[in-house]
C-alpha cells in the first residue's frame, strides 16, 4: 500500500515550505553537517558496526587484520553518515510533521537539499575508496548494498514493514565481510558466491530480526505522528502486537546466531555473550512493555550493547581457543 498524505497535512506543508536561512559562518556550517550525519548519536553506526566486526572475526577464524578492520569500521561510519544525508532528503516533507525530526537541518531548511545530497555522495565516495583497497567481490557487493540503502526511505511509502527492507541494508555488511576474508581476484558472479558461504547469508537473515527489533522500537516512539500523516512503519503494522512482536524478534536474533555459531565450531564463551546479550533483551521488555516515548528511544538507544555482547562473545570465543 503506497502512503499518502492526508489532505489537509498536504495542503498546510504546501503553504508553509521552511525559508532558506542566511550566510552561516563556517564553524556553523559545520555543526550544521555534523547534525546532518548524527555525529553525537553514535548508537546508530554502532547497531551496524556489530554484526559486521562478528561477521569479520567468523570469517577470518579471529582477528581479521588492522586493515579490514580500519576498512570495515570506517566505512560503517560513514556509510552510516551518507544514509542519513540521502534519508532526511526523502523524508524532508515527512519530517516537518514528526516532533522527534522537525528540527533536522535538511527539515527545516538550514541545509538546502542538493548540498546535504554533495555530502552524502562525498561520504559514500570516501567510503567506496576504502572497500576498493579490499578485493572484487567485496567491492561488487557494495554496489549491492548501497541500492538497498538508497531503496529504504521510499520503502516507508511502499510496504508495511519498511523495517525489513532495512534489516537487509543494515545487515549486509555481514556478507561483505565475508568476502573481503575469503574473496579472490575475480568479481564474477561465481567467485562472489564462493566468497560468502552459507552461513554468511543465514547470519544476515538472523540480523534482519535483530534490525526489525530494535527498529519497531524507533517506530514506536513515533507512532502517533506517523499514524497522522500516513507513513507505514512496523509498529503500526503490528498494532498491539507489537512488544510481543519486538520480543520475538529477539529470541529469532539470538537464536539463530547461537545455532550458527555452533554449527560453526564456536563453544561456550560465544554462548555466554548470546545470554548476556538474552539478559539485555529482558531489560528492554521493562522499558517498552508500556509504549512509552522514553522508554522505547532508551530501549533503541541502548540497543548497541546487545551488539556489542554478541560480538564480545564471538571475539573471545575465537581469542581463547
Amino acid at each position: 500500500m503506497c502512503a499518502r498524505f492526508p489532505g489537509p497535512i498536504r495542503g498546510r506543508h504546501s503553504r508553509h515550505r521552511p525559508a532558506p536561512v542566511g550566510a552561516v559562518s563556517v564553524q556553523e556550517r559545520i555543526h550544521l553537517y555534523l547534525d546532518l550525519i548524527r555525529w553525537n548519536r553514535p548508537a546508530g553506526w554502532l547497531l551496524l558496526l556489530w554484526p559486521t566486526l562478528s561477521a569479520l572475526w567468523i570469517a577470518a577464524d579471529g582477528f581479521p587484520g588492522w586493515h579490514l578492520l580500519v576498512v570495515f569500521t570506517l566505512g560503517t561510519v560513514l556509510m552510516r553518515s551518507a544514509g542519513c544525508c540521502a534519508n532526511d532528503v526523502a523524508d524532508r516533507e515527512f519530517d516537518r510533521h514528526v516532533k522527534r525530526t522537525a528540527q533536522r537541518p535538511v527539515t527545516r531548511g538550514a541545509i538546502p537539499v542538493p548540498e546535504a545530497l554533495a555530502v552524502g555522495a562525498a561520504l559514500a565516495a570516501v567510503a567506496f575508496a576504502l572497500v576498493l583497497t579490499t578485493n572484487p567481490p567485496t567491492v561488487a557487493l557494495s554496489f549491492a548494498a548501497l541500492g538497498i540503502a538508497i531503496a529504504y526511505p521510499y520503502a516507508k511509502r511502499l510496504v508495511a514493514m519498511p523495517q525489513a527492507v532495512l534489516g537487509v541494508a543494515f545487515s549486509f555488511g555481514i556478507p561483505m565481510a565475508f568476502a573481503a576474508v575469503l574473496g579472490g581476484p575475480d568479481a564474477t558472479l561465481s567467485a562472489v558466491a564462493a566468497a560468502v558461504p552459507w552461513a554468511a547469508w543465514a547470519l544476515l537473515l538472523g540480523n534482519l530480526f535483530w534490525v526489525l527489533a530494535y527498529d519497531t522500537e524507533y517506530a514506536m516512539v513515533d507512532r502517533d505522528d506517523d499514524l497522522r500523516i500516513g507513513i507505514q512503519t512496523s509498529a503500526i503494522t503490528l498494532g498491539r502486537w507489537d512488544v510481543a512482536a519486538v520480543m520475538g524478534f529477539y529470541a529469532a536474533y539470538l537464536l539463530s546466531w547461537a545455532a550458527i555459531g555452533r554449527s560453526l565450531g564456536l563453544g561456550g564463551v560465544f554462548l555466554i555473550g548470546i545470554a548476556v546479550a538474552a539478559a539485555q533483551a529482558v531489560w528492554h521488555y521493562t522499558l517498552i512493555r508500556d509504549r512509552s516515548r522514553d522508554g522505547c528511544f532508551r530501549a533503541f538507544r541502548e540497543n548497541h550493547w546487545l551488539g556489542c555482547a554478541v560480538f564480545a562473545g564471538v571475539a573471545l570465543d575465537l581469542a581463547l581457543r
